[in-house]
């Protein structure tokens, strides 16, 4: 597409950043003024679009809204936002001075300004509103006729996703995630969950044996190779890097939680640093782990843990958990039936946004 575009005339140019964008920035709104609403709020966290949750802020006076815009949080994470949201302090706001996003256009910038700034700040070291309007921050934006091109975005945007639609859909007929179709005996699981159920506090340790620590092993030490090596954090679910080192290698179908108390299900082998508890739920069907994950999740993700008091080892075996009972021990066939459910509820709706970009796609190009 691109030579296409460049033999058709097209061109790409250096814009500075603070001369085609209006920038803005959040405000700071107390925490006891947030309270559970519709109205999405944007942090300076670097996962899930920055959203921390959703609360009513129309009526906060020292709230600041925006719609369709673009965030940079002072780490340099930029995000694209269609909706109406409200936007914390730190977090800087972008709109262009002479075009309206749509979802292709939006995007498209967005990623061009995450290229330019992500991984480039730190907390040491802070992208502000102030520099984002007066330095010399240029992006390549595309051109023609002397204008910017974006319709060329547009159509980059939809193909890109196109492509990725049509690697889905290979990966779920060659996974044999395709049937989506629920049996009767996970509609009856369902139906039980959202009803009449017996519930039982269980031990981890009791369940699982003892949890074990993962071993240090420094960045500057790891030797590059195939073997996931798993560490403290949400991106890339944890895992930092692939090495080649000689470490304690563990085993599929278990279960890590990080020094925040995060927990994730783990379908292959991996190593694990010191900042990791694996529990050892290999023994036990995939999806009855899967709902016991969830249930590890809850209660050692509540807010107890943190960088001032780590979640390790000890503290898994101390861990208790709600799981549904049948005559007084855990029921894993009930839990694997749910697991399963929810699989494929799950698979359903991707198969279906799946078949609606590829819909989409068709129509725009072949009418």
């Amino acid at each position: 597409m691109e030579n296409a575009f460049l033999a058709s005339g097209g061109e790409f140019v250096q814009k500075k950043v603070g001369d085609i964008f209006q920038i803005e920035t959040g405000s700071l709104v107390g925490t006891e003024k947030l309270t559970n609403g519709e109205i999405r709020r944007i942090s300076a966290k670097n996962e899930n679009n920055g959203i921390i949750g959703s609360f009513n802020t129309l009526n906060v006076e020292e709230a600041r809204h925006f719609e369709n815009f673009i965030t940079v949080n002072f780490f340099g994470k930029a995000f694209y936002h269609p909706y109406q949201a409200s936007v914390e302090m730190k977090v800087h706001v972008l709109k262009m001075k002479n075009h309206i996003f749509n979802k292709y256009t939006g995007l498209y910038l967005t990623a061009l300004l995450d290229k330019r700034f992500s991984e480039n700040y730190s907390y040491g070291s802070q992208l502000s509103s102030s520099k984002l309007k007066q330095h010399d921050f240029y992006i390549e934006l595309p051109y023609q006729n002397n204008e910017i091109a974006f319709d060329y975005m547009e159509r980059f945007v939809r193909q890109l996703r196109a492509e990725r639609a049509q690697e889905l859909r290979a990966f779920l007929k060659l996974s044999n995630l395709t049937d989506v179709n629920l049996s009767k005996d996970e509609e009856n699981a369902l139906a039980q969950l959202s009803g009449s159920l017996n519930w039982k506090m269980f031990n981890l340790k009791e369940l699982f044996g003892s949890a074990t620590r993962g071993k240090r092993l420094k960045s500057d030490d790891r030797i590059s190779g195939s073997l996931p090596f798993v560490t403290a954090g949400e991106a890339s679910t944890g895992i930092s890097a692939f090495i080649g080192n000689s470490v304690d290698v563990f085993k599929s179908n278990t279960v890590t939680i990080d020094m925040f108390g995060s927990a994730k299900y783990r379908n292959y082998e991996y190593g694990a640093d010191d900042h990791i508890a694996v529990v050892h739920t290999d023994k036990i069907a995939k999806h009855a782990v899967l709902f016991a994950t969830a249930a590890m999740h809850k209660v050692a993700n509540a807010g107890q843990f943190s960088y001032s008091r780590n979640f390790y080892a000890k503290d898994a075996d101390e861990l208790n958990i709600m799981l549904p009972e049948k005559d007084g021990e855990p029921d894993w066939e009930f839990m694997a039936l749910i697991g399963r459910a929810i699989e494929k509820c799950v698979i359903a709706d991707v198969v279906a946004f799946n078949e609606r970009e590829m819909a989409a796609y068709e129509q725009v190009i072949y009418s």
